[in-house]
Parts: C-alpha cells; structure tokens; sequence
C-alpha cells in the first residue's frame, strides 16, 4: 500500500501554538518555522467576523453558496463563486465590495452577479455545473467545476471573461474523469473543491479527498491522499501531479450513527512553491473544524504517471505541510469555510480573508473571517 512508500518524515506536522483567543481584534497567531525553515514564517491578526444571513437576495437572486475568493486589484472588489447548479438561478460568481481595515471587518457588500456561459455562449443548464473556486489571472478568470460522479459529469478547470464569456478549458488528466463502475475518477462531490495560481503563472488544482484508485476517504484514524494538478497557465496543459495527504477526521459525531468528514475545500498560492490550504471538517453535532495548513511542493514526488497511489510499489514523498491556524483553536466558531483570499484592505493593508458555503440552508450562514497578514513566507 502507499503508506508504506510514502517518505514518512514528510508526514510530520508542525502546528504553531497559539495561547491568545482571537475574539479580540488585532490578537495575533504566529507560525514561526513551518517545516523548520524560519524563512516560511507567517503571521495573522484577527480583523474580525460579518456574516449574510442565508436568503438575503441580490437582483432577484439569492445569495449563498460561497464556495471561492479572490481579489481584484483592479477594482479593490472580491469575486465570489456560488455553488449554486443553476438550481436557484443560472450559475454565477458574484462581486463583493468588504469593508476591511486596521480597525477591523466592518462590512460586506453584495454589488452584482455575473452568470458564467457555457462553451455554446448560453446559461449552464440545471445541474450540469457546480462551481467551487475561482481566481483571477492573467487572461481572465479562473474557475473550477466538481463535475457530478452520480452523472458521470466530469470536472473541469475553465477560463472565463469578466462577462461570464466562455474562453478556453484546461486538460483535465487521464484517471480523474468519474466511472459508473466507480473503479477510478473523482467521488462524488470531492472534487476540484481548490484552485491557486502562482506568481509565475502556474495553476494549481485540488481534489477534496483520494480519487477512487488512490484509497480511501479520511476517517477518525487514517487520512487521505488527494492529488493536487500542476498545470502550465498559459496552455491549459498539466506539467504534474503532487499528492496532498488529507489529515483524519479531528471529531467524532455526537452520537455512533452519526456523519463526519474532512476534506481539503481550497489553497492559495503564497509564491511558486509554497501555498496555503484549507482543511474543512463536519462532525455531526459538533459543527465544522477549520484549519489552514501551509504546503510546499519543493522536493515533492510528480505522480503523474503513477495512475494508482494505491497500487505502487514506487517511493512517493508528499507535499510537506505544516499547521498555521486552527479556528476553534483560537476561540471561533467557523461554518463551512470553503473559500480564501489574499487581498487589500481599504488602508492598503494586506489581509486574508475566508468565506463560508452556507448550502442555502436557514441553519447556516454566510460567514466571512479577516485577518491582518503581518508576515509571510520570504
């Protein structure tokens, strides 16, 4: 099995301790050596918490299901990604003006929504989409679909105008598209839950949990190896493959029939080689579990052409990956983070912000997070 092969002091997480709770703004979390390289350091201040509730419309639509964030430094806006399958209105990714200062979150604004088109120039069809993460780049934007497993509908990466417009799609690799046999491909809905692009243009994509040739889901003992696409940008073509693994679920549910999960639900790049990710856990009766890890792909093994990690009998090493921030940890109560960005706040502050998908469900919300970046990565 790979966890034989797999270079096991790549395995080592290396947690910063944070004794401060941040319900007060400007208290601070430092990680100061992940994986030992002081030069990595990073540093976060809590700016403060504005949450939407669910049902509040925007132009006739509802808003919700926030699921990517990225920050266009054009405008000093936020786009966001709704997760909606063009159930409640055709898919869409919305712009978002957040109030956010030296002095704290004061604000998020919901300025307009822009639907995406499919390659025919037309509003994708119900459930033929579902959008999870978006970027800016380059040439225009950036999004990912988890595709639909039940369907047999592959996942994609495409390239969009700000107009919603259709502009071109990336390869996706042989052993990710969805079978009815289950055999190989994604699961169902852990998927391209993650999307980064470097400064130098290099794109990154994640799926939440192991492809089914790859092993198991997480669960309360063991993790799960997910694998992350590194694709050159300018050509939509895949140049590797890295394997992410997933940590165990962190909680039980409350009671033994109970459901739990855990599941990487997005990154961002901090430069070409080191990224952020989220890992988003539920354990029923408990809630969610949020904690940001910072990867780096030096030295990490391109498993490309390895078409099952679980079938192997090659070394592998890992992306290494260290703890930076655990919401509870630090005294919040997270929903179900699944989008992050790193922008600009109206002091020209850098600052971090995290977003809640809130299923559009009356027993979630809509949940933003900022903070202060003091420092990071060298």
């Amino acid at each position: 099995m790979i966890k034989r092969f797999l270079a096991t002091a790549a395995f080592v997480l290396l947690s910063s301790t944070a004794s401060v709770f941040a319900t007060d703004i400007g208290a601070t979390v430092d990680a100061a050596c992940p994986f030992g390289d002081c030069a990595a350091a990073i540093s976060l201040s809590y700016l403060g918490e504005f949450v939407i509730p669910t049902g509040q419309m925007e132009n006739g639509v509802e808003f919700g299901g926030i699921s990517g964030l990225d920050f266009d430094a054009a405008t000093g806006h936020y786009i966001a990604i709704s997760d909606d399958r063009s159930e409640k209105a055709p898919a869409r990714f919305y712009d978002l003006d957040i109030d956010v200062g030296a002095a704290g979150l004061k604000g998020v604004t919901i300025v307009k929504h822009t639907t995406f088109q499919d390659k025919n120039g037309q509003p994708f069809a119900v459930k033929t989409v579902d959008p999870e993460s978006i970027r800016f780049a380059k040439d225009g934007i950036y999004w990912g679909s988890e595709g639909d497993a039940k369907a047999l509908i592959a996942p994609f990466i495409r390239v969009t105008s700000p107009d919603g417009a259709f502009v071109r799609e990336f390869k996706l690799p042989d052993g990710f598209a969805p079978t009815a046999d289950k055999s190989t491909g994604i699961r169902d809905n852990l998927a391209f839950e993650d999307l980064a692009v470097s400064p130098s243009g290099d794109v990154f994509a994640g799926v939440e949990a192991a492809l089914y040739q790859d092993g198991p889901n997480p669960s309360l003992t063991t993790g799960s190896l997910s694998r992350i696409i590194r694709y050159d940008g300018a050509t939509g073509e895949p140049k590797a493959q890295y394997v992410y693994p997933i940590s165990p679920i962190p909680q039980a549910a409350a009671k033994p029939d109970g459901g739990n999960d855990n599941g990487m639900s997005e990154m961002i790049a901090l430069d070409d080689h080191r990224l952020l990710s989220v890992e988003r856990s539920y354990a029923q009766g408990f809630g969610n579990n949020i904690k940001l890890f910072m990867m780096d792909l030096d030295g990490a093994t391109d498993v490309s052409g390895i078409a099952s990690l679980a079938r192997n009998n090659q070394r592998v090493v890992p992306v290494r990956k260290s703890q930076v921030l655990d919401l509870r940890a630090i005294g919040l109560t997270p929903d179900n983070i699944e989008a992050m960005a790193i922008g600009k706040a109206k002091d020209g502050t850098d600052v971090l912000i995290l977003g809640s998908d809130n299923n559009f469900s009356t027993g979630q919300k809509t949940q933003f997070y900022a903070f202060k970046i003091n420092r990071r990565p060298q």
